[in-house]
């Protein structure tokens, strides 16, 4: 059982997923976990569930020993700047999931020596299916461990360099959007052989579910499981040879990279 009190400071899309992906886990009890917000009206999910709501900060963080920060990035540094003094470094660790924001940057406005965190998940944290790049400063190998779990509940977490989080983002968060628009596609293809635009959704969307376990549980790369549904003469692998013509590759890997040099601009 997890033996501290979060505060998650900003109870947006991503606030708001990880505290419901942590009570589902049963990581943490309601009890354990406080969720900021302006507006709180909008968590009474969370509150029905017994989770503390509050627009206070302050009063959240002093009650807390792990301290998620989900805010904007546009404000993070000022909401950071005015709570310095309510952060503890002896007893705290900050876990930021805010886009963009270094360590270095968090490290010039919270207190000296307190653990940060830098995570990047995705929005499949909203039902614990997210992947989620770790990097860390000034941490204990238990704190290292503890962080993991955490989000080990919410899917499965990797530690990593800190200058490959902007490449964390294109390819793991970014990487939703590009799944979805090959569903998507999909999906149109298969209206156009026949099915209804449901069952042709359901069928694309299985399929691509079926072909990641495929890679996660058998440890494998994709070619081999390519090889597999790719018989001579066959109608995958003139499938597959029409869409490489195409420059489906091609487009893939260009789209990433220009989602990588935007991020950089």
């Amino acid at each position: 059982m997890n033996p501290y009190n979060i505060a998650i400071l900003g109870g947006g899309n991503l606030g708001t997923a990880i505290a419901e992906g942590l009570l589902k886990s049963g990581f943490a009890t309601p009890a354990q976990i406080t969720v900021t917000r302006r507006n709180v009206e909008r968590l009474a999910l969370l509150k029905e569930a017994g989770v503390t709501v509050t627009s206070n900060n302050a009063q959240a963080i002093q009650q807390a020993e792990v301290i998620i920060v989900a805010l904007k990035p546009y404000n993070v540094k000022e909401v950071l700047e005015e709570l310095k003094s309510h952060f503890d470094a002896r007893k705290q660790l900050v876990i930021s999931v805010v886009t963009g924001v270094s360590l270095r940057e968090f490290d010039a406005i919270l207190p000296a020596g307190i653990p940060i965190f830098r995570a990047m998940p995705n929005t499949a944290i909203a039902i614990q299916e997210s992947i989620t790049c770790l990097c860390a400063q000034q941490a204990t190998n238990a704190q290292v461990n503890y962080v993991t779990d955490l989000f080990n509940q919410l899917g499965v977490s990797i530690s990593i360099d800190e200058k490959l989080m902007d490449a964390a983002t294109v390819l793991g968060a970014c990487g939703i959007a590009y799944a979805l628009r090959f569903i998507r596609a999909a999906t149109q293809g298969g209206i156009e052989i026949g099915f209804d635009a449901k069952t042709a959704s359901l069928i694309a969307a299985q399929t691509v579910k079926g072909a990641a376990e495929l890679l996660l549980k058998g440890n494998r790369h994709p070619e081999e499981e390519i090889d597999k549904v790719t018989t001579p003469k066959g109608c995958t692998i003139v499938g597959l040879n029409e869409m490489e013509h195409r420059g489906f590759s091609s487009s893939l890997i260009r789209g990433i990279g220009a989602s990588y040099h935007k991020i950089g601009s």
